[in-house]
């Protein structure tokens, strides 16, 4: 089965990329997979400090996943899968989509800020001629209506 792989971060139009690589799994039959991904530089601290750090980011992770989740079962019966991994945001997306080859299509969503796309979308279409996968870029101010009609 194809996968969908979209990024979960703290970002607005993470929103957008979620709805979008949802609908398309269920229109096609394919999957979604939500990559969270803790920063290393959250945890310089003592081990003991550090590892209490951890467990909490995960915990806000699992709880964030959950509400998308729950919208994507209940409403678009997709059933999403939640992979967890620490390390640098593009290095470890790059990782995945090489470590799992049902991923067929990597989802981001565009931030409208006047300053770029956010740092995701910057960083990987540099690398977007060297992935074995295309990406998919969702502008942030896309209605739900229109997420749609164009899935």
């Amino acid at each position: 089965m194809r996968k969908f792989l979209v990024v979960l971060d703290d970002s607005r139009e993470c929103l957008n990329a979620m709805r979008f690589a949802a609908m398309r799994a269920s229109h096609t039959g394919g999957g979604v997979q939500i990559l969270s991904i803790i920063a290393p530089d959250e945890f310089n601290h003592w081990i003991g400090v550090g590892e209490v750090m951890r467990e909490e980011a995960r915990e806000r992770i699992h709880a964030h996943f959950e509400v998308f989740a729950k919208w994507m079962r209940d409403k678009q019966d997709v059933d999403p899968e939640l992979v967890i991994r620490e390390g640098e945001a593009v290095a470890e997306i790059i990782a995945l989509v090489q470590d799992d080859p049902d991923i067929g299509v990597l989802v981001l969503g565009a931030n409208t800020d006047k300053k770029g796309p956010g740092p995701l979308v910057t960083q990987l279409t540099k690398n977007a001629g060297s992935l074995p996968i295309p990406i998919t870029i969702v502008p942030g101010e896309l209605s739900k209506e229109r997420l749609e009609a164009i899935t």
